[in-house]
């Protein structure tokens, strides 16, 4: 497979990423204190869909658990593999996480829609690791879960 293989911009690509998304540690996850924002209704519904749903805030130190799941302040800090990392962070804020999610080796990236940063999804793609930018994980969830 090239590198080009592992930037996904199909919608079959983006339907097999979604349906083997078991597990999604959610990087740049927002409080309950934030319900009425994507980075924390997307993943509640990821939740409630049953997907098992990793927090890993960014901010909010004081956050000890977040829907109902212990909180990890690293990638690299969580326990046992990682099918999809979801990240809601500024495209220009991604290039100091790229080393973690490398370290991580999940099988996928979603860049949330409006996030695009094309110098860090080429480097996680020349690791092997899937990449899907700019587009909502809910509605492909939605769209490809079968749910």
């Amino acid at each position: 497979m090239s590198h080009d293989e592992y930037l996904i911009e199909d919608d079959a690509g983006v339907k097999r990423v979604v349906q083997e998304a078991r597990r999604v540690a959610v990087l740049g996850i927002k409080t309950e204190d934030h319900s009425a924002q994507p980075a924390y209704y997307v993943p509640e519904y990821l939740a409630k869909a049953g997907v098992d749903v990793v927090p890993v805030p960014v901010y909010y130190p004081d956050a000890k658990v977040i829907l109902g799941k212990p909180v990890y302040r690293k990638l690299t800090d969580i326990p046992g593999d990682i099918d999809l990392v979801d990240v809601f962070r500024r495209p220009g804020d991604i290039d100091q996480h790229v080393d973690d999610i490398i370290a991580k080796k999940p099988k996928a990236v979603w860049f949330q829609s409006g996030i695009r940063n094309d110098v860090a999804a080429k480097k996680l793609a020349a690791a092997g690791i899937r990449v899907v930018q700019d587009r909502c994980l809910m509605v492909d969830h939605r769209r490809y879960s079968g749910r």
